[in-house]
């Protein structure tokens, strides 16, 4: 019920500052019916103080981490297969079995995400060719048993022609493997994570790439470890392009990579990528502890990169410029094509 009274000489009662008004400026303004206003330009406070979109309910340590171990295990993978062709068993053994470990890390990460084994399951009921996690469900269970059967046969020396096929297997779904999760987060409608969707697979494959050549590198005698340390060169140059690539096309969405905790660990990643891949490719086959040293900060820098577009990617959904500012500019990119199709 209303406490304020209209009279003569104006509303008694009445509430300072609750009086209804168009407009935001704090101002009365006055328009004549069916004339619209102007939409308000973008400001950086959303309803309540809410983000515009909501964040992923992600933990750092499950998804991060099954970003980072599936790279670990498609790119090992790879090598194995390598080092099993080129006649390195003191390579293709250790990457075998680092592959079997860090895809079941991965699993048991991503399964700790979900909550319990059933939903993992639940996803291979059926196939979706454009579902990132359905395909990628398929290829972990596809993948799996074969880097198994990979790391169990090279062991005990059985089946060896079994081993053989297992091993050319998962080095063909590894490189998927270590991609997928890529798409997977760019699928999402997260700014900094969509908007970099077509060099963020890149960024994965060559991190994987950088990950298994580290392992690789602590694990395997140096005198075979000639592919790794190649490997990690020619990884840590496409790793570094594909970044500075995808930051200068994002714009200011990528402001994300380079501040906060994703812009440290971001810069943490290039520094330790940069001096692993060096050192690996001149002192790595002179010392086995440059080796391993090297090796060390390969895999830090791989981890780093995969909890750095993480990080990136939750700051660019809680803050709502990253999302509202690339709208406006796509609208106002249209309306000019439109008006110089006009004028033409």
């Amino acid at each position: 019920m209303s406490t304020s009274d209209v009279t003569r000489d104006g509303i008694r009662g009445a509430h300072p500052g609750r009086e209804a008004r168009v407009g935001g400026t704090g101002e009365q303004r006055w328009r004549p019916r069916g004339q619209r206003t102007a939409a308000p330009e973008y400001s950086p406070d959303s309803y309540y103080g809410l983000p515009v979109l909501n964040p992923p309910r992600w933990a750092a340590t499950d998804i991060a981490g099954y970003f980072f171990l599936g790279g670990l295990a498609g790119g090992s993978s790879v090598l194995a297969a390598g080092g099993h062709w080129t006649n390195r068993p003191g390579l293709a053994r250790p990457a075998k079995l680092v592959a079997l470990g860090a895809v079941s890390g991965s699993v048991v990460a991503l399964v700790h995400d979900l909550g319990r084994p059933a939903r993992f399951l639940n996803m291979l009921r059926v196939f979706k060719i454009t579902s990132p996690m359905s395909v990628g469900s398929w290829l972990l269970a596809a993948y799996g048993p074969a880097a198994g059967a990979a790391a169990i046969t090279d062991l005990t020396g059985w089946f060896p022609r079994i081993g053989a096929t297992a091993t050319a297997t998962a080095a063909v779904l590894g490189p998927l493997v270590a991609a997928y999760t890529a798409a997977l987060a760019a699928d999402t409608a997260v700014p900094a994570w969509h908007e970099g969707h077509r060099e963020l697979p890149f960024v994965f494959v060559s991190s994987a790439a950088l990950a298994a050549s580290g392992a690789s590198m602590i694990a395997a005698p140096t005198a075979q470890t000639g592919p790794a340390r190649r490997a990690a060169v020619l990884a840590a140059a496409g790793e570094l392009a594909a970044t500075a690539r995808m930051e200068r096309r994002m714009g200011m969405v990528a402001e994300p990579y380079r501040t906060g905790w994703g812009g440290r660990l971001m810069k943490a990643a290039k520094a330790l990528t940069v001096a692993g891949a060096v050192g690996g490719a001149l002192l790595g086959r002179r010392s086995r502890v440059a080796a391993g040293v090297c090796g060390a900060a390969l895999l830090v820098g791989s981890a780093c990169t995969r909890f750095g577009v993480f990080h990136a990617g939750m700051e660019s959904a809680r803050d709502p410029k990253y999302t509202v500012e690339p709208q406006r500019a796509r609208v106002r990119e249209r309306a000019a094509r439109a008006a110089e199709e006009n004028v033409a």
